[in-house]
């Protein structure tokens, strides 16, 4: 396995740790300047989408995302149920890619149509990672505006991604 997958996987999960027992009501609450949290789920949805549904298998599971929690899109709350079903479908899709990853790809660029990568899927790997952290830190701020109690403390346990 690839380092830098196993670091995705677990951005993935501590992300949605962080959302534990969130309600749709919670969820969809904007703070400003910050969007709500439903809208971060299905923003992180879109960059899966793009980069390993669409880019790496030409699959687009749900085109309504873009537009509605795409980058520079307008504000948004979704229902919270339907962006973690997109989350789930696509997360699910993209990994039926990215079990296909060797080291080699890693310096290569993914092309689909007439879109080529911006960036090597290595670069693309650590770009989605680094979102992830940075949406659940977003996402933890606004649970603690909400008054969530007994929120999880971070970073959590990394017995599967110790590196070797």
């Amino acid at each position: 396995m690839i380092p830098y997958i196993n670091q995705l996987r677990f951005a993935r999960s501590e992300f949605v740790r962080c959302l534990e027992s969130l309600s749709d009501e919670d969820a969809r609450q904007r703070l400003l300047p910050m969007n709500c949290i439903s809208w971060m789920i299905g923003h992180l949805t879109t960059q899966e989408q793009f980069y390993w549904c669409y880019l790496a298998q030409a699959k687009v599971l749900h085109p309504h995302l873009y537009e509605l929690v795409g980058y520079s899109r307008p504000a948004s709350a979704p229902p919270l149920a339907d962006m973690w079903q997109a989350w789930h479908d696509v997360t699910a899709a993209a990994d039926e890619f990215l079990d296909t990853i060797t080291p080699e790809m890693l310096s290569t660029h993914l092309t689909q149509d007439e879109i080529r990568s911006r960036e090597p899927i290595g670069t693309m790997l650590l770009r989605n990672t680094y979102h992830y952290w940075f949406h659940t830190g977003e996402a933890h701020a606004v649970r603690q505006q909400l008054g969530h109690p007994d929120l999880p403390q971070f970073v959590g346990d990394m017995s599967t991604v110790v590196y070797n």
